[in-house]
């Protein structure tokens, strides 16, 4: 701005005087514009003056270096030191917090208290044992482990001999970890020759956990000492039918390899009728069902109960029976169709003797390979062999 000033002075001054004219020639126009006159010069200078002042108060009242209208410098001293200083404050402590209202629980929502870890089930490698017990069943015991019942046969096949009518309170059982078969292994045996044996792949056996036999480079290099029991995971056995053949009237010594109830002779006697009745007082089944390791029902009772024909027929089967079923009653009934009554407690019909649909022909009991008292009831077909009583009888 002083600048501008100064420019405006000098060219004022180098200017011609006031009133003079212009210089005019051919060729040459004469300018319309006149210079600022004195006076204009000087209001100009004293306005720039002023806008400069103005700035600069401006700048220096907001910078505090201007004192406020009608407040001398000591005044504001004054008033600076008496401004009170903000004290920090005082710690706050969980007790001198309000009261938080609890808010009423959500009876959809609640927390159960838990005192314990619940850890994950880890699968089992081992065998363990186990105590048969009053009233225990093949499957019962298939199903208290989540195996199949074959694998209770097979896990303990020198003791059972296949049957589940060989089960017995106070034996003690192998219990796999796996569905399968349990092998000792004998001299002179392979891998490859008891894995085919028993319907698996060699590595079946050899990556079993339960074995303890990882770390061998091939099959063939294996070595295992005879007696050693090994886990055969999904091996399999042929199932072993114990149960009772088929006894015809015409020709019921046939059964004499079975037990001394046998009958002898050809008998003649009612046909059955076209359907079958229930054959006891209870409609319950106590524990072994049908399945191919046990092709009957298991009928829960009380000794003493009543056993009923379930169809008219002959006896060709009266007395002891040496296969696990204790005092057996067969009936045929004429027509292809045979019943079969075991580990009954008492007998109340003799060979070759007729019996109508519905007779009392003995009474529910736990004679032979039995854990407790119930009705052992098959039913055979010349057609369709061995059949689930369920199939053909209901409650």
């Amino acid at each position: 701005m002083l600048r501008s000033v100064t420019s405006a002075h000098d060219e004022a001054v180098a200017s011609p005087k006031e009133n003079e004219p212009s210089p005019s020639g051919p060729g040459r126009e004469a300018s319309s514009d006149r210079a600022p006159s004195r006076p204009q010069r000087a209001a100009l200078v004293a306005l720039t003056l002023v806008v400069v002042s103005g700035l600069a108060f401006v700048v220096f009242r907001g910078a505090g270096l201007v004192p406020t209208w009608g407040q001398s410098p000591s005044d504001e001293a004054a008033a600076v030191a008496n401004t009170p200083t903000p004290e920090a404050a005082a710690q706050l402590k969980v007790s001198d917090l309000p009261a938080f209202p609890t808010p009423a629980a959500d009876a959809d929502i609640t927390r159960k208290l838990e005192l314990h870890t619940t850890l994950p089930d880890r699968p089992r490698a081992k065998v363990i044992k186990y105590t048969v017990k009053q009233g225990d069943t093949l499957f019962d015991i298939a199903d208290k482990y989540g195996l199949q019942p074959e694998s209770i046969l097979w896990g303990n096949y020198d003791l059972l001999k296949g049957s589940p009518d060989s089960l017995r309170t106070d034996q003690e059982l192998n219990i796999l970890p796996v569905d399968g078969t349990y092998y000792q292994w004998q001299e002179g045996d392979s891998i490859r020759g008891v894995a085919g044996f028993f319907r698996v792949a060699p590595e079946d056996i050899l990556d079993y956990p339960g074995n303890n036999l990882a770390g061998y480079a091939s099959v063939d290099e294996v070595t295992i000492d005879p007696g050693t029991w090994l886990i055969v995971p999904g091996g399999k056995r042929e199932v072993v039918t114990w149960q009772a053949p088929r006894i015809t009237r015409a020709n019921p010594g046939t059964a004499r390899y079975v037990g001394p109830g046998a009958c002898s002779g050809g008998f003649d006697g009612p046909v059955g009728e076209p359907s079958f009745i229930w054959p006891t007082t209870l409609k319950t089944i106590s524990g072994n069902g049908y399945s191919s390791v046990h092709p009957a029902i298991d009928i829960a009772g009380a000794v003493g109960n009543a056993v009923y024909a379930s169809a008219s027929g002959v006896v060709v089967y009266s007395g002891w029976n040496d296969w696990g079923y204790g005092y057996m009653i067969v009936l045929d009934h004429g027509n292809g169709w045979q019943t079969l009554y075991g580990h009954l407690s008492g007998i109340n019909v003799g060979c070759g003797q007729g019996v109508a649909q519905g007779r009392v022909i003995g009474a529910v009991g736990s004679t032979g390979n039995s854990t407790g008292p119930h009705l052992h009831f098959e039913m055979q077909s010349d057609l369709y062999g061995k059949v689930n009583p369920l199939n053909f009888v209901s409650p």
